[in-house]
């Protein structure tokens, strides 16, 4: 069995299509999250309660994704970059799990704002891991993108 487990939330389905491509190129196993309440597909409307929800430190329960890790050794972990930081549904998962010893990557979309504080969010849920140096994509990503970096952070491709 692949021990690598590829978890993410996407909301407007760019961080699905990198997850996608990770899962393609690691062989490894897909998992996403959702939240029991779903966000709103009106930008506006799913902004101001994301906002919200962050500035309070909500984090959502998941009815899907929060399976057990413990049959995985390598966690890439994916999220939009939701106002400088995690989505929500990303941080709850990240409470939830004991992450010792083991490799978290992250990796993210964003519309121009890169990781901001994401990899250091990462970082302080998984401080008993080790973290590898992820990827943040603003628009589409290509396999080339992916491979590059893959083979950049050491990961052995399928």
């Amino acid at each position: 069995m692949n021990n690598t487990l590829i978890v993410y939330y996407s909301l407007f389905q760019n961080t699905k299509s990198l997850a996608l491509e990770i899962e393609k190129q690691t062989g490894g196993t897909i998992r996403e999250l959702i939240p029991d309440k779903t966000y709103s597909f009106d930008y506006n409307t799913a902004s101001k309660e994301i906002r919200n929800e962050i500035s309070r430190g909500f984090c959502p329960k998941l009815i899907s994704g929060n399976e057990s890790i413990d049959d995985y050794q390598t966690l890439f972990i994916g999220t939009p970059n939701w106002f400088k930081t995690l989505a929500p549904p990303v941080m709850s998962f990240l409470k939830q799990h004991d992450f010792t010893g083991k490799t978290v990557i992250p990796f993210c979309t964003h519309g121009g704002g890169g990781f901001c504080q994401i990899e250091n969010d990462i970082a302080k849920e998984c401080s008993k891991s080790i973290i590898l140096p992820g990827i943040a994509v603003n628009g589409a990503v290509t396999p080339e993108e992916v491979t590059k970096w893959l083979a950049a952070i050491g990961y052995e491709l399928k």
